[in-house]
């Protein structure tokens, strides 16, 4: 009699090679000239972020190294130190490119942070829902609808009336007021994945359900997560410069794009308009750049469109 082959412990998620599966998702990524365009200016930015402290004319931060004598000058003056200043200086003297250029490690920190805390909030309670079912399910989903029954900007305002201004604050305000979209995603997904054969197939194996939860499940619900949490960086970064520009946000001693936008706003209507435009910019093409990432990787990761 001919033996059988045992089955493996460890079942494929995909028939496809992961190396192969990359290849194929890199192509239809470059496929999109926005999503390029999209991706070289976040990889710009993210740069310019990483090394403000090497390549910023000037810390903006440092009192040492300002002069009210030079506050509010105009695009492509020069201190009298001989320093220029490209984009001008605010009030305070502040060189604007060096502030945009440490904003912009502030405001990413805080979007990066706060939606990776939160998606592994979320997808954890998103997982355990879907698996385990019954009161367990009821409760964490009660929860997720109580929490989005209110507005997002409501919710960080009332964590930040709690908790404080400051950037730590603002991050903590920001997962609780975020997570529940990754819990409600996931659940639908692992809801799903829950009926095919390969989650049954592994029950029959008798799998710790740690194991079904994240050598089977969480793969399968990773691609929702990952779209989820490319828009969710962009809108926590768009949140935390509201927040700043409300005056709950970072301090002074701690920049951000929306803190500097903020400076600038009462000066509008007096033609010293640089001083809220540049960094309102550099906001604008964060924002752009990160959702014609997260539109593309929507749509390649569509297991419709594979």
């Amino acid at each position: 009699m001919t033996d059988l082959p045992v089955p493996s412990e460890d079942l494929p998620v995909h028939a496809e090679a992961p190396p192969a599966r990359f290849r194929k998702r890199l192509r239809q990524f470059a496929e999109s000239p926005g999503a390029v365009v999209g991706l070289i200016a976040l990889a710009v930015i993210v740069l310019v972020a990483v090394l403000a402290p090497l390549i910023s004319p000037q810390n903006p931060y440092d009192l040492m190294q300002l002069d009210i004598m030079d506050s509010r000058l105009p695009p492509g003056s020069q201190s009298f130190d001989g320093l220029p200043y490209l984009l001008g200086t605010d009030s305070q003297g502040r060189d604007i490119l060096s502030g945009i250029f440490y904003g912009l490690r502030t405001s990413l920190m805080v979007g990066v942070v706060s939606a990776i805390a939160a998606a592994i909030i979320g997808t954890a309670a998103g997982l355990l829902a879907a698996y385990l079912g019954g009161r367990t399910e009821t409760l964490l989903m009660r929860l997720v609808d109580l929490q989005l029954s209110f507005p997002t900007i409501l919710m960080a305002l009332m964590m930040l009336a709690v908790l404080g201004k400051g950037v730590i604050n603002v991050v903590i305000a920001l997962i609780i007021a975020e997570w529940a979209t990754y819990a409600r995603t996931v659940r639908a997904t692992a809801l799903v994945e829950r009926e095919k054969e390969y989650i049954e197939a592994a029950r029959c194996l008798r799998l710790p359900g740690w194991r079904i939860l994240f050598r089977h499940l969480l793969p399968n619900c990773l691609a929702s997560v990952i779209v989820i949490g490319t828009m969710q960086v962009a809108r926590a970064i768009g949140l935390e410069a509201t927040l700043s520009f409300l005056g709950l946000g970072a301090s002074v001693t701690e920049p951000s794009l929306g803190m500097l936008i903020s400076n600038g706003y009462q000066y509008l209507l007096s033609g010293l308009y640089w001083i809220s435009f540049f960094p309102g910019i550099a906001l604008l093409i964060t924002i752009v750049a990160i959702n014609l990432v997260g539109d593309r990787l929507r749509d390649i990761l569509n297991p419709r469109n594979s």
